[in-house]
């Protein structure tokens, strides 16, 4: 398929949701995912063997899946009981071909290889790090701990500067277009870019970089933040969109903006959640 060189960074449903935009009009797609997660499934899976986070992994592999594919339904299934209630039958294959083939990448390549996966999904880091905040009342460490608070200044990882996938630097010099969220601002979209060598790589890069903007404040994560806090905590962590995609219509709030915006209805008509087929339709033109 032709067209753009597009890199997707964030975790979680935000990223599968921009993924599943992506793929619809782009050339190359390759997800770059955070994997500092340390609840549910995925942090009893690092903590049993210290692994880095899957369940990021797992969704944005699932976005760019082939349509009714063999496996789809069975990395989503969940144990309902016994030692593994709770776990995604994914997470427990990434965590067998991470422990198979001894290496990240090569793994989440076999993982893209079963399910038939139109693009490529990245650590964004090569090795288990932990998310860290410093709030109003000091330091809070661990992603789940993090995501619980309203008062997040900034956030930084352990290691602060971890090993980077040099797959993920190629990815981003040959982007076209660099695409941002939608997500958790804190512990999904920065805990994928905060990297000093993620950051200085789409500091540098000539792509095009695309902000797409959460719905509503995220509670209580982004209580009381509007656009503008989101871009200025962006900024402040060294990531610099060129603009921004916007719905206002299910409450975030605007504030002073200097960037461009382009306003459109990105949701879906009857759920307050990124539609990718109205995500897809205008980032296909700025592309």
């Amino acid at each position: 398929m032709s067209g753009p060189k597009v890199v997707v960074f964030g975790g979680g449903h935000g990223a599968a949701a921009a993924l599943r935009a992506v793929r619809d009009y782009a050339g190359e797609v390759t997800g770059v995912v955070t994997v500092a997660d340390d609840g549910g499934s995925s942090g009893r899976l690092r903590n049993a063997l210290d692994v880095v986070a899957v369940g990021d992994l797992r969704r944005c592999l699932i976005a760019l899946a082939a349509p009714n594919g063999s496996f789809d339904a069975l990395f989503e299934h969940r144990f309902s009981a016994g030692t593994l209630e709770g776990h995604a039958v994914g997470n427990l294959v990434l965590a067998g071909l991470i422990e198979l083939h001894g290496d990240l990448v090569t793994a989440l390549d076999a993982a893209a290889s079963m399910l038939g996966c139109v693009g490529r999904v990245l650590p964004s880091t090569s090795e288990p790090v932990v998310l860290r905040a410093t709030t109003d009342d000091g330091e809070v460490t661990g992603q789940s701990a993090i995501n619980r608070r309203a008062d997040i200044r900034s956030v930084s990882l352990v290691p602060e500067a971890p090993g980077v996938p040099e797959e993920v630097l190629h990815a981003i010099d040959a982007a076209d277009q660099i695409v941002l969220g939608p997500g958790s601002l804190f512990t999904s979209v920065l805990a994928s870019l905060i990297p000093p060598r993620i950051v200085d790589a789409v500091r540098a890069s000539n792509a095009q970089k695309v902000y797409v903007a959460n719905l509503r404040e995220q509670i209580p994560e982004t209580l009381g933040r509007s656009l503008e806090n989101h871009l200025q905590a962006l900024d402040d962590h060294g990531v610099h969109p060129d603009l921004v995609i916007f719905d206002p219509s299910l409450g975030l709030q605007r504030g002073d903006v200097s960037i461009d915006v382009v306003e459109a209805p990105l949701s879906f008509d009857a759920r307050p959640m990124h539609d990718p087929v109205r995500l897809a339709a205008i980032m296909s033109t700025l592309a």
